[in-house]
C-alpha cells in the first residue's frame, strides 16, 4: 500500500508554483488506478487555488520506493511522497515536520495510533495516508463441506484444517512465508502468540523472544509439518499466490486484508473474518499498517505543500480513497463517518481492529534492513529439520547489528 507525491520547481513567470506528486498504484488494473484519484484531486484542489498546480506521477508499488529514493539522491527530491517508510529520510533531515506543514485541528483529526507511529524524536513527519488491518479469512462454503467450525483458538485452526485436507482442499492453511511481503505474516502469528517485533518498552527488538520462539515451533509441528499449508512450502510462498488461490476457491484459511476480501467476493467466494486466534482464545492485538504521506524540503514549497495536503486530508478526499480501494481511513472524522455508513459495513471489522492494532516499527531507520532479514530468512523457520530458535536468533542478531548503526 503506497503512493507517492514528488514535487519540483515553480512553474512559469506568474509565480505559480507545481508541486510534483509521485504516488504509488493502489489500483490492480488500469481501470481503476490511482492515477484517475489523484488526478481528480489535483484538478479539483487547481480550481479553487489558483497559483498552485500539482503534477502527478504514479508508478507501481515494486517501483516507487526506489524511484523516490533515486530522486532523492539525484538531488531532485520530491515536493511530497506517499511512500511505506519516512524514517530515513527523516533522519538524513530531509522531510519538513508535520506541525510546519498543517493546522493543528488537521494534525488533531489523525487517529492517535498512527500519529505516534509517524515520529520520530517526538517530532512527527509521517502523515498516515493509507490504513489496514489483517483477520483471519476462510471460505465458508469449504468449511461447511468439511464440517468445520470457524476457530478461535490454535487447535481449532489445525482441526478445521485437517477437516479442509481430508476433504481434498489444496491448502488448508495457506501459509505465505515466501519474499514477497513474509514481514507481515511473521508480525500477525507473533502477535497472536504473545509476542512481536519489539520487548515490553518498544524501544529493542525482540525477534527470537521465548513467545516468538514458541509461535514459529507451533507453525513448523502443527501446520506445516502436518502438511496443513498446502502443495507449496511456506518459505516459498509468496503473499499475491496465497491471494489468488483464496480467490480460485483453493484455500481454506489465510490471514488477509479489506482488498482480498473484495476480491474474493467479487469471484463468488463467502468469505468469513476472525481476528487470528491465540493459543487460549484471549484477545490479541492484530497488525495493522499505514502508509506515509512526507514533504521534503528541498524546493523550498513549504506553503504551497501545507495548502494541498490540508485538501488532500478532507473527509471527502479520505472517503473517496477508501471507497476506492477498500482502504481504512486515517482521519477521526472520515473513521466516524464509515463506522455509521451501513454501506462500509463490510469493513467495520477492519476498522474495530485498528486503534489497538500495533504497526510494524517504521520510525526506526534500522526497519528496512530488519524486514529485509524476516523476508529472506522466515520460511526457514518452519521448513522441515529447521530449528525455530535458530533462524529467529540470526535475524535477530541481524536486528541488533542494524539497530546499532542507527
Amino acid at each position: 500500500m503506497a503512493a507517492t507525491l514528488a514535487g519540483c520547481g515553480a512553474g512559469g513567470g506568474s509565480g505559480d508554483v507545481t508541486l510534483k506528486l509521485v504516488a504509488a498504484d493502489y489500483g490492480s488494473s488500469q481501470a481503476n488506478t490511482s492515477q484517475k484519484y489523484w488526478d481528480g484531486v489535483a484538478r479539483s484542489f487547481e480550481k479553487t487555488h489558483p497559483g498552485i498546480k500539482v503534477d502527478v506521477d504514479v508508478m507501481s508499488w515494486k517501483d516507487v520506493d526506489r524511484e523516490v529514493a533515486e530522486m532523492v539522491a539525484d538531488g531532485n527530491a520530491p515536493d511530497l511522497a506517499q511512500i511505506g517508510a519516512y524514517a530515513d529520510h527523516a533522519a538524513a533531515d530531509r522531510l519538513y515536520k508535520v506541525d510546519d506543514l498543517v493546522s493543528v485541528a488537521t494534525q488533531a483529526n489523525f487517529l492517535p495510533l498512527l500519529s505516534r507511529a509517524g515520529q520520530v524524536d517526538r517530532d512527527q513527519y509521517g502523515m498516515p495516508f493509507a490504513a489496514s488491518t489483517r483477520l483471519l479469512f476462510y471460505n465458508k462454503g469449504l468449511f461447511e463441506k468439511a464440517g468445520a467450525q470457524p476457530p478461535k483458538t490454535w487447535d481449532d485452526i489445525r482441526a478445521a484444517a485437517g477437516k479442509l485436507k481430508a476433504k481434498g482442499v489444496p491448502y488448508p492453511f495457506a501459509l505465505p512465508l515466501g519474499a514477497e511481503e513474509s514481514q507481515a505474516e511473521t508480525m500477525m502469528w507473533m502477535l497472536a502468540g504473545g509476542g512481536g517485533y519489539r520487548d515490553s518498552t518498544n524501544l529493542s527488538y525482540a525477534i527470537n523472544s521465548p513467545e516468538n520462539v514458541a509461535t514459529f515451533t507451533w507453525l513448523k509441528d502443527n501446520l506445516v509439518g502436518k502438511g496443513l499449508t498446502g502443495p507449496v512450502a511456506p518459505g516459498k510462498l509468496d503473499r499475491q499466490a496465497a491471494f489468488d488461490a483464496f480467490v480460485r476457491g483453493d484455500v481454506g484459511m489465510l490471514n488477509g486484508h479489506p482488498t482480498l476480501m473484495d476480491a474474493a467476493e467479487k469471484a463468488g467466494i463467502d468469505v468469513g473474518k476472525v481476528p487470528l486466534p491465540s493459543p487460549d482464545g484471549e484477545p490479541r492485538p492484530s497488525m495493522g499498517v499505514a502508509d506515509w504521506m512526507m514533504a521534503f524540503k528541498q524546493n523550498g514549497h513549504r506553503k504551497e505543500i501545507g495548502t494541498f495536503l490540508e485538501y488532500v486530508y478532507q473527509d471527502k478526499n479520505v472517503l473517496a480513497f477508501s471507497d476506492q480501494y477498500d482502504i481504512l481511513p486515517v482521519t477521526s472524522t472520515a473513521s466516524a463517518d464509515m463506522r455509521s455508513d451501513p454501506r462500509h459495513k463490510a469493513l467495520w471489522p477492519f476498522l474495530e481492529e485498528l486503534p489497538t492494532s500495533e504497526l510494524y516499527p517504521v520510525g526506526r531507520t534500522s526497519w528496512a534492513r530488519v524486514s529485509e532479514s524476516v523476508k529472506k530468512n522466515i520460511g526457514g523457520a518452519v521448513a522441515p529439520g529447521s530449528d525455530p530458535d535458530t533462524v529467529l536468533s540470526g535475524i535477530a542478531r541481524e536486528a541488533e547489528d542494524a539497530a546499532a548503526d542507527e
